[in-house]
């Protein structure tokens, strides 16, 4: 018998590697953080011998899932300033709350708090875009999460850089420090259309090729935006960002949620990324992203939740649910994204567009061992039938119950191992009485 670290055992798994396979009665093999078989309990029993076996006899174990695109630290921003458009939101409450609170401290507190929200609702990587990415990135080494953190570029001064060179510089350099890092990546992030010139664009295309990064950006988020660059430009934002050569296999586009069919071809021509933020599209009255078009023109599509403070949560199971059902309202069709494409955009997608899913995404032999489990035997999960659709249609966050990321248990039995909760949240409402007390 060969010996190994830990071995899973779960009645369902969710493996995400071919269309709809459900596995029953499974153990996952796993040995120095990666998987190293998936076969039937029985035979796991024959061929090893682990330092530690877990039970879970009535749960489904899956891979974690992906939160594509969020500004973690903007946790600490939940509830700031609600029911108002985007740039009334941005310009007069965001922006300069950002000025005022926004540093080292305020973005290790606001990564601690949303970090610990993700693990406990089986989220084990996120794609983070925003300022002090230093500071997030202490808080996912030490925490044990996955993530791919943005070097955001934004032509104005923030407290973290003055210019646009000191942008690139301090991306530049966080790169540099996580580079080898096992479950650290980094992409550029340039903020959006009205906020990034096409001098600095053409800039980050470059870097971004030579070092094989991913680029995220928000695009056509508003009708406002895409009329905005028609009155300054002279064409909509992908128009522009086609002849700059940004539509490419690189490019997360963010949003989307105006596009023409045109649009859409040149999305599916190019390879371009699509990360689906439904909660905050709605809040925020953006717009719709037309999904299921884009997926059936062959785009890979993905979920984020976008910020806590226009979602307000970091909620993935309720990211695919509104995914699934916003699909089918929008497309008039309720057979578009089914709960399997759901569920399929929250992983493996996720991990094809950051470019880690050699290493993530699904349960294969090889992979990271990014597991979570999930309880199916409570009230609000029975009676059960098919599996895909428990999962999107009727089970919460809440039902997580344990979370492994590289084969480091971070969640047992909803207690988290490598945070500790109530120093979190502590710190939470220290900064929410200080952001309170000159609001």
């Amino acid at each position: 018998m060969k010996n190994v670290d830990l071995i899973i055992n779960a009645r369902w798994c969710l493996p995400m590697t071919a269309e709809q396979l459900v596995l029953e009665n499974h153990s996952i093999v796993i040995n120095e953080g990666n998987i190293v078989a998936l076969l039937p309990q029985t035979q796991a029993e024959q061929l090893y011998q682990a330092t530690q076996t877990q039970n879970m006899d009535e749960h489904c174990v899956m891979p974690g899932l992906i939160n594509n695109h969020g500004h973690t630290a903007m946790t600490l921003f939940r509830g700031l300033a609600d029911d108002l458009p985007l740039m009334t939101w941005l310009n007069n409450h965001i922006w300069p709350a950002e000025q005022q609170f926004v540093g080292d401290a305020f973005v290790e507190a606001g990564s601690a708090l949303a970090i610990a929200e993700m693990l406990r609702g089986g989220t084990t990587c996120f794609s983070d875009m925003y300022f002090f990415p230093e500071a997030t990135a202490r808080v996912v080494d030490s925490s044990g999460i996955r993530a791919s953190l943005g070097m955001v570029v934004i032509e104005f001064p923030t407290n973290w850089a003055k210019d646009v060179n000191e942008y690139l510089h301090k991306g530049q350099a966080l790169h540099d420090k996580y580079r080898h890092h096992p479950r650290i990546t980094t992409n550029y992030a340039p903020h959006a259309p009205y906020t990034v010139s096409d001098q600095t664009l053409q800039a980050i295309i470059i870097n971004a090729e030579e070092l094989d990064l991913p680029i995220q950006m928000h695009i056509h988020e508003t009708a406002a935006e895409v009329n905005d660059s028609l009155a300054q430009h002279g064409k909509r934002p992908l128009a522009r960002f086609k002849d700059l050569g940004l539509l490419s296999p690189r490019l997360i586009a963010v949003h989307m949620t105006q596009l023409t069919e045109e649009e859409m071809d040149w999305c599916a021509e190019a390879g371009v990324h699509i990360a689906h933020c439904p909660e905050s599209n709605l809040k925020l009255a953006s717009g719709f992203s037309p999904i299921a078009e884009l997926i059936k023109r062959g785009v890979n599509v993905s979920i984020g939740t976008d910020g806590a403070a226009s979602n307000n949560d970091l909620d993935m199971f309720a990211e695919m649910r509104q995914a699934a059902m916003l699909a089918k309202g929008v497309a008039g069709d309720p057979s578009v994204v089914p709960a399997y494409q759901a569920l399929q955009m929250a992983t493996i997608n996720a991990a094809k567009s950051l470019g880690i899913d050699s290493v993530t995404g699904s349960l294969e032999i090889g992979k990271a061992a990014d597991i979570i489990a999930i309880d199916l035997s409570d009230i609000e999960t029975q009676p059960f039938y098919d599996l895909p659709s428990q999962l999107v249609y009727a089970t919460g966050r809440d039902k997580v119950s344990d979370v492994w990321v590289a084969g480091k248990q971070l969640l047992k039995q909803r207690q988290l191992t490598t945070l500790n909760a109530q120093h979190v949240s502590a710190q939470a409402q220290q900064w929410a009485t200080k952001i309170r007390s000159v609001s």
